[in-house]
């Protein structure tokens, strides 16, 4: 007897090459295997037989004229049995699958589909098709190694042992209140369909399971991480007033109301695991170095680790200019992987000792020597850019610290629910005040030359501006736009001006020397690639200009975007390309229409679909077999708040009614510490 935690090689005709091609395919076990959904059903039409052409596929519905008969034919089953449709009596035939004799009688009205023979209905004198009870043909993902055919077949190979077994993942108080279809219902109409209204109910008892078991994973990692304890700063309120007052603008009430979210957070006797989200330019920096003075004032450290040396860079910078701005005298130090060695010895040392209040670096802050006398707060920036193995390490890094991700990167409502659902999340919605909405163009490339002009008249008034190319230097496949190429091009358009040229290939010294250059005004005009896609803060910089912008992600380009209206003066971005497809028109449509980087986040979900999360990959949304996040988000809603409401119920995962889902939990999460 099968069962569904059998390993699939179990089936008859799984040898190793064929378990390759399933292993690939993600299955493994009986119950991977009968979980594996079709994607689609071809509806093949009814029919008379007299209508019928030889090899068609067709659905005929009747009514059964003899008793099923099962006989051996070779190495195979045969269950035959008459069908009357109409007028017509045909012969019915389906291979391996014996089962069938138990559930059809004689009298009983059926639908069945299959491929028409005409030539062995010749041969027996009757009309014959072979062929399996489902009204619709359930069409499977499959790959070369193996076919969609050959999968269905170990599906239905599987379900002769496997149907009726299955018990519900989903408890029974939740299917009754939301008329959902048992499991085991569940998956044989997803796989054996009645007709189309069947497949529709199953699959929208299939999406509400997955989205519901995704969930109940995100509240398990979410209890486990508020249980391990955390510290609970006592934190100094009034040297936090006087350092919010000191600061030389006033906090928007977006940011006061996050400042006071993650204060509190940090107040409490648990882990804070928060996701900071807020636009390009909303103010992130200075909510962060509120939270990170908290934590000084109780006596512990902070650490912010940035993806590149140049941001990292800005936050050592921007963090002690506030400090010494407040008059406070704490010690700010930079580590990256480019410090001298006895530099980075000697600040190794004071860190240890508890001479350093606040570190800033890149991944360097994950070396193993790093070791923090007290490290209270660990702030990531950019976070989708490190992977959690990166997080992780920097949480053990100390007394178990409270985490501060911060992300620019807008994160849509179908986001926060499923890449973030175990963090709890605070969104900075509101620029600082003063700053004005940048104006966004799309020009074709034989508007280039006006679009240079527009940039002269703006440094002739005493602006700056970027020039972004996708590449360094020219390439032979692709026909775009080179930052060498341009850097020519642009000193020999503005002779009277400085231009300098910014790429990945410089030195971490010659990237620090030419942003220090542009910084103070003595580069008018920077080319570069993406790599001043975050971290460059020009308030004097009013206008950029983007080469082949259709080679650019949405996300991308808005990042690039917010490199400039970073002060009060008005700013602009002119985005030159010539798409030659629908995707990239919409992506550089969408950046013309709106500067809200949470409609755009939106729509470049939308346009780019779905990607994996709960593994090492850092951004998307994960990749669901039968739900759509995007299409089937109010049932992904309703899912995260049936989760919550089991988890938050006092020894939930005693009750026999929920056994099924711990057991399955257990099984399919054992590298996650949610039961302990």
């Amino acid at each position: 007897m099968i069962t569904h935690v059998d390993n699939v090689d179990v089936l008859p005709g799984v040898g190793p090459k064929r378990l390759d091609a399933l292993h690939e395919l993600g299955i493994f076990t009986i119950e991977d295997l009968i979980g594996y959904f079709p994607f689609r059903y071809e509806d093949l039409g009814e029919r008379l037989p007299s209508e019928t052409l030889d090899g068609d596929k067709v659905t005929f519905k009747g009514v059964v004229s003899t008793p099923p008969v099962v006989t051996r034919f070779g190495k195979k089953n045969q269950t035959r049995f008459g069908l009357l449709i109409e007028h017509e009596n045909i012969r019915v035939t389906f291979f391996n699958q014996p089962w069938l004799a138990q559930n059809i009688d004689a009298g009983q009205e059926v639908a069945i589909y299959g491929t028409y023979n005409a030539a062995k209905a010749a041969l027996t004198g009757m009309k014959m098709i072979n062929a399996s009870t489902d009204a619709l043909d359930p069409i499977y993902p499959s790959s070369k190694q193996i076919t969609a055919k050959t999968i269905r077949h170990l599906i239905t190979l599987a379900w002769v042992d496997a149907r009726g077994t299955i018990a519900s993942l989903v408890p029974e108080n939740i299917r009754t209140k939301y008329r959902l279809l048992d499991r085991n219902t569940q998956i044989e109409y997803m796989h054996f369909p009645v007709d189309m209204a069947a497949a529709k109910a199953a699959r929208r008892s299939a999406a509400f399971e997955e989205f519901f078991v995704f969930q109940m994973r995100l509240q398990l990692l979410k209890l486990a991480d508020q249980n391990f304890a955390g510290e609970g700063i006592n934190y100094d309120a009034t040297a936090i007033r006087n350092f919010e007052a000191s600061l030389p603008f006033k906090l928007t009430p977006a940011q006061t109301k996050v400042v006071s979210e993650i204060l509190q957070d940090q107040t409490r006797p648990r882990h804070m695991n928060r996701l900071l989200q807020g636009d390009v330019g909303s103010g992130k920096t200075v909510v962060a170095a509120l939270a990170m003075y908290a934590v000084v004032t109780a006596g512990m450290q902070a650490a912010i680790m940035a993806p590149t040396e140049i941001l990292a860079q800005q936050h050592a910078l921007s963090l002690t200019q506030l400090f010494d701005h407040a008059g406070l005298t704490l010690r700010v130090e930079l580590l990256t992987s480019g410090l001298k060695v006895a530099a980075r010895r000697q600040i190794l040392e004071d860190l240890e000792n508890g001479d350093i209040d606040i570190l800033v670096g890149t991944h360097a802050l994950l070396q193993p020597d790093v070791a923090f006398h007290h490290l209270g707060l660990a702030v990531i920036d950019e976070q989708h850019r490190f992977g959690v193995n990166q997080r992780a390490a920097l949480r053990e890094n100390g007394v178990n610290p409270d985490i501060l991700a911060m992300t620019a990167t807008p994160i849509p409502r179908t986001l926060s629910i499923t890449a973030y659902g175990e963090m709890d999340v605070s969104v900075i919605d509101q620029l600082p005040n003063g700053r004005k909405v940048i104006k966004t163009t799309r020009m074709g490339h034989n508007q280039l030359d006006n679009a240079i002009a527009f940039v002269k008249k703006q440094i002739d008034a005493g602006a700056q501006a970027y020039i972004v190319t996708p590449l360094i230097e020219e390439s032979e496949s692709l026909d775009v736009q080179n930052a060498t190429a341009m850097y020519e091009t642009m000193q020999l358009a503005f002779p009277q001006y400085t231009v300098g040229l910014l790429h990945g290939r410089l030195s971490n010294d010659e990237k620090k020397t030419l942003m220090a250059d542009f910084k103070a005004n003595r580069i008018q005009i920077l080319v570069a690639t993406t790599v001043i896609e975050v971290g460059v803060d020009v308030p004097n910089a009013t206008v950029m200009l983007i080469l082949d912008a259709d080679r650019f992600g949405l996300a991308q380009l808005h990042q690039l975007r917010g490199r400039v209206g970073r002060g009060s003066r008005q700013s602009y971005t002119m985005l030159i390309a010539d798409p030659k497809t629908d995707y990239g028109t919409a992506r550089l449509d969408a950046m013309v229409e709106t500067t809200d980087g949470f409609i755009l986040a939106q729509r470049d979900l939308e346009l780019r679909g779905s990607g994996d999360i709960l593994g090492t990959k850092q951004s998307g949304v994960p990749e669901f077999v039968v739900g759509d996040p995007i299409k089937d988000l109010t049932m992904m809603e309703i899912a995260q708040q049936e989760a919550i409401t089991l988890v938050s119920q006092e020894n939930w995962d005693q009750q026999v009614a929920n056994q099924t889902l711990v057991d399955y939990l257990s099984r399919t999460m054992a590298h996650y510490r949610h039961f302990d």
